[in-house]
């Protein structure tokens, strides 16, 4: 089976996902994996740079997304002939992003199979790009299949009507670890550290953790950094005015995520909504308890993760969650196989595809012929028809 994975951001974590993903499918027997990603992405800098076989220009700013638009019959064109060297039986979008529906059209007259991993249903307050979730609706109905990561995000595009339908399938994913290398040595002595990383944008509950860090007792000794990129805001002075804590208003690039979680003790996610997050799972790759708010697709990830603590989006129950860690006994939890988790998950997904998406002639997953669309039952199917690529625990949620 050949596959395509492709995904054409230039920061975050959507070009590592993409990355990931083709590197465990590339274990699979049978499987011949092509990756495509933004020459300009920030992962493709420096030596652990990932194996990219189809590199494109995206744009790095307004005026050279309008160019892109503008010149959208040449380069779909151009990208028609690069993928007849491939041709893909299936193509795998990690994340959606501005430019997907050409790579959507150019794969049309393949007869690939198209899936789409959606991250978000609904872009989050101070998220996202103008017409950023109309173009994610548009390429969701030209895919045969929607990979969602959390059962949340499962909900919202069957409520919209993207998903559960049969020519669209639903196909509940998972999101593995993300490993950063981590300096080694000893922690050096003193209060225990928090950090709370990523965008600072209004949906993540800066305001709840100012509220839940004023409100702790005197007596608590505690480091809090609090790191990423966003507007300033009231919520980031009143985190200044709080005891011994420190904010980093900045683009944290890819190679200094590993020293941050090496710093700290554990990682507080104090938001008001979300789907699932991938700073939760690069803090449980790297052994790191978290302090989340019951929200979205956070309490299905993090339900069974050792000595995570789940509150309510507000701050007194944030400050207590708090506390809850700091008297509960430290204990240094193993760094997690990243890698060997991907290669899991991979492996399911296919599986899952290919009952979701059988094709009438294809090599499978384990190079003999695959299922042809005559296939009526899945092995892994709910009552509604959705398919899944892992199983629910005894609390209802889906684990590998």
């Amino acid at each position: 089976m050949k596959i395509l994975v492709w995904q054409w951001g230039r920061r975050g974590a959507g070009p590592r996902f993409g990355a990931c993903l083709a590197a465990a499918l590339r274990n699979r027997p049978g499987v011949d994996v092509t990756l495509s990603l933004c020459r300009d992405a920030e992962i493709m800098a420096g030596p652990g740079a990932p194996r990219c076989e189809m590199p494109v220009r995206t744009y790095q700013g307004i005026a050279s997304f309008l160019l892109r638009v503008a010149t959208a019959p040449v380069a779909l064109l151009l990208l028609m002939a690069r993928l007849r060297r491939v041709r893909p039986d299936l193509a795998i979008c990690a994340m959606p992003g501005p430019l997907d529906l050409l790579m959507a059209l150019a794969l049309r007259p393949f007869g690939t199979r198209l899936v789409v991993v959606v991250h978000e249903a609904d872009t989050h307050p101070g998220d996202g790009f103008p017409f950023q979730m109309l173009l994610q609706r548009l390429l969701c109905r030209y895919a045969g299949g929607l990979a969602v990561l959390c059962a949340h995000v499962g909900t919202q595009l069957e409520n919209q009507g993207l998903a559960g339908r049969p020519s669209t399938k639903l196909i509940r994913f998972e999101h593995p670890p993300f490993a950063f290398d981590m300096p080694a040595g000893e922690r050096i002595e003193g209060p225990p550290r928090l950090l709370c990383f990523g965008r600072l944008l209004p949906y993540k509950g800066l305001d709840l953790l100012a509220g839940a860090l004023a409100s702790l007792p005197p007596n608590i000794e505690i480091d809090v950094r609090i790191v990423g990129s966003g507007p300033e805001t009231p919520a980031l002075d009143a985190l200044r005015q709080c005891r011994s804590v420190t904010v980093e208003n900045r683009w944290v690039p890819e190679t200094e995520i590993g020293s941050l979680l090496a710093w700290s003790d554990a990682l507080i996610l104090p938001y008001r909504e979300a789907s699932q997050s991938g700073v939760a799972a690069a803090a449980l790759a790297a052994g790191r308890p978290v302090i989340a708010t019951r929200v979205g697709g956070l309490r299905e990830q993090l339900s069974n993760a050792p000595q995570a603590v789940l509150c309510e989006p507000k701050a007194a129950s944030l400050s207590r969650a708090i506390q809850l860690w700091l008297e509960a006994p430290r204990h240094v939890l193993p760094r997690s196989d990243a890698s060997e988790v991907w290669r899991q998950a991979a492996s399911d997904l296919l599986v899952a595809i290919e009952t979701a998406l059988p094709a009438k002639r294809a090599h499978g997953i384990n190079g003999t012929v695959g299922l042809d669309s005559q296939a009526k039952t899945a092995p892994n199917q709910d009552a509604n028809g959705v398919l899944f690529s892992y199983q629910k625990n005894a609390n209802g949620v889906y684990n590998p």
